[in-house]
């Protein structure tokens, strides 16, 4: 698995030394999730950051019996429940692999070392949990109170190609908080 796509990533949000950069990926670990793997199941810790280097993972959680997508990433993203590793205390959201995924994970154990043996890390746990934030305050403004059909329509300007293209329609219609139904409809009266 290669480490090029994480090491261009870290190096857009800051700038490392050699030795740093060399100390940052090294804390980082190779896995491979299966479709339909947990990466982080209901009530665990979640213990670890992910980029996914090739694969497609969703978070979510499940309310009166229905599963409610909260995130969708792909290729070239970071991926975590957040309000878990932070805090590290039991996540109320899931993540599952939609389809085979690789992974870089960083453990929280080990963000905390970086943190404290380069200080310019700092920069990239920042950014990360403001980009978190805005994604988290966006879906919310969004999402709320506006039409399914605008709903779908933002969700194709400003996700990637490879989420739209590639996640079932159940779990795309769960992040919209539209009914399954509902999207086919609005697909349906696009194309």
């Amino acid at each position: 698995m290669s480490y090029e796509n994480l090491k261009q990533k870290i190096l857009s949000y800051s700038t490392f030394t050699v030795e740093e950069l060399e100390l940052i990926l090294s804390k980082f670990t190779a896995t491979t999730f299966k479709a339909k793997e947990f990466l982080l199941s209901e009530e665990k810790i979640c213990a670890s950051v992910y980029f996914i280097t090739k694969g497609l993972v969703r978070t979510y959680y499940v309310r009166d019996g229905k599963e409610i997508t909260t995130y969708l990433a792909c290729d070239d993203q970071f991926i975590s429940a957040y309000t878990s590793f932070i805090t590290q205390s039991a996540s109320v959201e899931m993540m599952q692999a939609i389809e085979e995924t690789e992974v870089l994970s960083v453990s929280y154990k080990n963000m905390q070392e970086l943190y404290q043996a380069v200080p310019n890390w700092q920069v990239i746990g920042r950014l990360l949990a403001e980009y978190n934030y805005i994604c988290m305050a966006d879906r919310v403004l969004k999402l709320q109170g506006i039409p399914a059909k605008e709903k779908y329509a933002n969700f194709l300007a400003t996700s990637p190609f490879k989420i739209v293209q590639r996640t079932p329609m159940i779990h795309i219609a769960s992040y919209l908080g539209i009914t399954p139904e509902s999207l086919s409809r609005i697909r349906n009266g696009i194309s």
